[in-house]
């Protein structure tokens, strides 16, 4: 046998002592003496543990809302109710399909189908209304462009108002500038002075 190999059932030393403690009567071999009370840690400990348990309790809280959020804005695309209520309402929609296709000859006739009659009778003594009343028509109609372009223009008109009369105060000042330069002139010469409004006229 070598005798570097360890030994199998070698004793420890800690094995030792706890047999001579034992043999002693000092300590049993029984279990009841460690205390089971959860006291015996420090209050930081569990309190660290209780918030521990709360921080959990609270992300599966805030899991279980994300998840009822998702569903609720899935809801019309994964719920059975929203789908149900499509799916009703699509057959529906399929089923007026079917029906204008089954009629489709007699939606056509409806359709080509003038809605009144193509020659309105009139009495004779109201002839000559009519005359007058189809030639104010046709003359409404012919200048029917000309309105709405009139009414169209209505909005406008402050803002034409206004840029003429900039236009007419600018015109005027140059009038009396140019009246002025030809008093100057006038001066110059030694002519009589002479009213450019007079000399228009």
């Amino acid at each position: 046998m070598n005798s570097w190999d360890p030994i199998t059932y070698t004793v420890t030393p800690a094995a030792k002592i706890l047999a001579r403690c034992v043999a002693a009567g000092t300590m049993t071999q029984e279990l009841d003496a460690v205390p089971q009370d959860s006291e015996i840690f420090s209050s930081s400990l569990l309190e660290a543990e209780q918030l521990n348990r709360i921080r959990q309790d609270l992300d599966q809280a805030n899991l279980d809302l994300e998840l009822l959020n998702l569903e609720r804005d899935c809801a019309d695309v994964a719920h059975n109710h929203y789908l149900s209520q499509r799916f009703a309402s699509l057959q529906q929609f399929t089923s007026h399909l079917q029906e204008v296709l089954r009629e489709q000859t007699v939606l056509r006739e409806r359709l080509t189908k003038p809605l009144c009659q193509q020659n309105l009778p009139i009495q004779a003594d109201l002839h000559r209304y009519v005359v007058e009343l189809m030639r104010m028509v046709v003359e409404f109609v012919q200048n029917l462009d000309v309105k709405i372009e009139m009414v169209r223009a209505i909005p406008t008109t402050d803002h034409h108002l206004t840029n003429l009369s900039k236009a007419r105060t600018q015109l005027l000042a140059h009038v009396t500038e140019v009246e002025n330069l030809y008093k100057q002139v006038l001066k110059r010469r030694g002519q009589p002075q002479t009213n450019i409004k007079d000399m228009s006229s």
